[in-house]
């Protein structure tokens, strides 16, 4: 069942991406990239769209390479005869044998998968039931400015400190391109919205007591030095609402019933089955 699961992801995420053509061409042979791609989501076990754009970009240049390299050798075997020998055809015809049994199996249990229905009632039923799952923790969204000594914090703050609503943020985002030594830097100090227990503590802990549109009067100092905070909004504790949770509930109902309906399927087709244990 992990299989199917696996193919489906594979399927979903493979349709959302949109292909830009060739990429290369090997002796007129094109490479696309859904060629690329395609042996990515392989590759991945079908969790490209997990992997950050960044390094996205830097694998398909490597598996470009690599179709690149593929093509060069597959010429040279079929000049040195390799596909027209004896071990050769009879590796292909077991391979071909194999696929045609994978894909008659992949088909099988997909029109299994979609044949299954959930009710809206066995929806809010499982919603009601489980709502701890969409609970949703406070968090606060915030901005930093690191540097490594405290005057140099405290001056910071000095120059912010007569600044409100707009012009406070502007100025903020402006001196943290310049000044923070943190990776958030370019992005103006930006760390995004984070729920309790994911910074350390004593930044966690001024950033969660702080009033949205304010910066810290003093310099907060960690490990990593010293930080001058902008709390730039915070979520209170809640739970999705749920349409926006349904789609979700609704695909792991459908899997769940997918593998009691391929265990109870399986049963019967082997109870059918001449069987022998050797």
């Amino acid at each position: 069942m992990k299989t199917f699961s696996k193919i489906a992801l594979s399927l979903l995420v493979t349709s959302s991406l949109s292909f830009a053509g060739t990429l290369a061409t090997v002796d007129g042979v094109k490479i696309t990239d859904e060629d690329v791609v395609g042996a990515l989501m392989q590759a991945t076990q079908g969790r490209l769209a997990q992997v950050p754009p960044q390094k996205q970009e830097q694998l398909k240049k490597q598996f470009l390479e690599e179709l690149i390299a593929k093509e060069v050798i597959y010429k040279d075997a079929k000049k040195k005869g390799i596909t027209k020998s004896k071990e050769y055809k009879e590796e292909l015809e077991n391979i071909i044998a194999r696929l045609k049994k994978d894909l008659a199996i992949k088909l099988w249990q997909t029109k299994q998968f979609e044949s299954i229905k959930i009710s809206n009632k066995e929806l809010k039923e499982y919603y009601k039931n489980n709502k701890q799952e969409f609970m949703q923790k406070e968090s606060v969204h915030a901005r930093h400015i690191l540097v490594k000594d405290e005057a140099e914090a405290k001056k910071i703050i000095a120059e912010l400190k007569s600044l409100h609503g707009k012009a406070l943020k502007e100025k903020f985002i402006k001196l943290a391109q310049e000044k923070s030594t943190g990776p958030s830097g370019p992005r103006g100090g930006d760390l995004g919205y984070f729920s309790k227990g994911q910074m350390v503590p004593e930044f966690e802990q001024k950033a969660f007591g702080m009033k949205v549109g304010t910066i810290t009067k003093e310099p907060v100092k960690t490990q990593f030095g010293y930080h001058v905070i902008y709390l730039e909004d915070k979520k209170e504790a809640s739970t999705k609402p749920f349409d926006e949770v349904k789609p979700y509930i609704e695909q792991r109902l459908k899997m769940e019933k997918f593998k009691q309906t391929m265990q109870n399927k399986l049963q019967s087709l082997k109870s059918k089955a001449k069987i022998e244990y050797k």
